[in-house]
């Protein structure tokens, strides 16, 4: 079974950072590219960021250029998101995604305020 579980998240202030994890389990993870998505309240879910099979490229969504970093390592079947210089605008729940897939984590939920 194909098992996606997000974890990281948690309250931040603005500016602040956190480290986002994505464990993967159920198919070959090196074989696909990965994406991180978003859902803030009352919101549409939104494309973060994606990283190809072996990492080497990564496309951003214009909002989190410059601040979030998407990486992978596929020998512990990981994907990571890297948040810096973190906005009340970020808070929302964020999910793993194996790319152009239904496959989906539950979330984590990060939450931006002081």
């Amino acid at each position: 079974q194909v098992q996606l579980v997000e974890s990281g998240g948690g309250l931040v202030q603005p500016g602040g950072s956190l480290r986002l994890s994505c464990a993967a389990s159920g198919f070959t993870f090196s074989r696909y590219a990965m994406s991180w998505y978003r859902q803030g309240a009352g919101k549409e879910r939104e494309l973060v960021a994606t990283i190809s099979s072996a990492g080497g490229v990564k496309n951003y969504a214009d909002f989190v250029k410059g601040r979030f970093t998407i990486s992978r390592d596929n020998a512990k079947n990981t994907m990571y998101l890297q948040m810096n210089s973190l906005k009340p605008e970020d808070t929302a729940v964020y999910y793993c995604n194996r790319d152009s897939s239904n496959y989906w984590g539950q979330g984590t939920q990060v939450t931006v305020s002081s």
